[in-house]
């Protein structure tokens, strides 16, 4: 990774240490600091040499103009600090395209407060408030969708506290099928999609469970020490599914081939059903999307239903062909059972 790529975030650490005024930060504790941070976050580290140009293009009038001393210790050693007490980077005054934007943004965060699970949103909303001074419109232009009755909302705060923190966590989880089980889990990534909120962990049997927050029961911080993800990169993940089910190992991506009616199609098309969807040149309005099948699959194929014709593979064509002739018989049978009693 190009050391240039994460320079606001090794700006942030290095301005952390320079306003510290109960610490006496060497250089070589800088850039044990910044390489230790830097490891954590995105596995990267950097030399003495760039973290020296940082230090310097801090200095610098047109970045940030830090007033950045070095002050001696025993020896030819010196530590570094803010000459200016009350200094930080994050003190420069806002343009006003700035500050619009951030009022967009605390705006669009506000939609989230006053539920329980989003105390943390309160605490970042109430410091971007504080830090800047700014204020979001009284007006209210933006609606997000969200469903405060859904159950397990109340433990989405502790749930993210605990992934950034590295915290492993025992729950009390309730399976589809009514099952009762103990889980302790590490967490390592938060996910809502359709509505709910799933956590991605590492399980009592080392693999990677998709717990939804709405099945846990309870939840208590566990007393080991927590298993770092060193397999998993979830930016990635999810790319070859739709929704959230992993299948297992002996489920392939494959091209699936969709045609819909005219009227449905410039829906779909501005609307895409996965991130690898293609249109089909030709007159038959047709797209192909390459996924691994999962239950999501088949809930956004019958949520197009009658607007959608499975063209391949010819196995999920049979397959949605033989659901939909299963639910239309208990229409069916309805209907004659209504014919009956006439």
């Amino acid at each position: 990774m190009p050391t240039t790529s994460n320079a606001s975030l090794r700006y942030c650490i290095l301005d952390r240490c320079f306003s510290n005024t109960h610490h006496q930060y060497t250089i070589d504790k800088l850039l044990e600091i910044v390489n230790e941070k830097l490891g954590d976050k995105e596995g990267s580290s950097i030399s003495i040499r760039q973290l020296r140009k940082d230090i310097q293009d801090m200095r610098d009038r047109v970045m940030y103009d830090a007033p950045i001393t070095a002050y001696p210790l025993e020896g030819r050693k010196c530590y570094y600090r803010y000459s200016d007490p009350d200094f930080s980077i994050f003190n420069n005054e806002l343009s006003s395209e700035e500050i619009e934007n951030l009022q967009t943004t605390i705006k669009m965060l506000g939609k989230y407060r006053g539920i329980p699970a989003n105390a943390w949103i309160e605490e970042v909303i109430s410091s971007l408030e504080y830090r800047f001074g700014i204020k979001a419109n009284s007006e209210n232009l933006i609606s997000f969708e969200q469903n405060e009755q859904l159950k397990g909302l109340e433990f989405l705060s502790k749930i993210i506290d605990a992934t950034i923190n590295h915290q492993p966590l025992d729950i009390d989880y309730c399976t589809f099928k009514g099952n009762k089980i103990k889980m302790l889990i590490h967490p390592y990534y938060v996910k809502q999609y359709n509505g709910r909120w799933f956590l991605f962990s590492l399980d009592n049997h080392e693999r990677i469970a998709n717990i939804a927050l709405d099945r846990i029961q309870h939840i208590n911080n566990a007393n080991v020490t927590f298993k770092k993800n060193n397999s998993i990169n979830f930016d990635t993940y999810f790319n070859d599914i739709i929704g959230v089910t992993i299948p297992g190992e002996d489920v392939k991506k494959e091209p699936i081939i969709l045609r819909f009616t005219k009227e449905r199609f410039p829906y779909v098309v501005s609307k895409p059903i996965h991130q690898s969807q293609r249109i089909i040149e030709g007159d038959n309005y047709e797209v192909e999307i390459q996924v691994k099948p999962n239950r999501e699959l088949y809930q956004q194929l019958f949520s197009f239903i009658p607007d959608v014709e499975i063209v391949s593979p010819q196995w999920l064509r049979n397959e949605i062909t033989k659901k939909i002739k299963d639910n239309l018989k208990k229409y069916l049978s309805m209907q004659d059972d209504c014919i009956a009693t006439i």
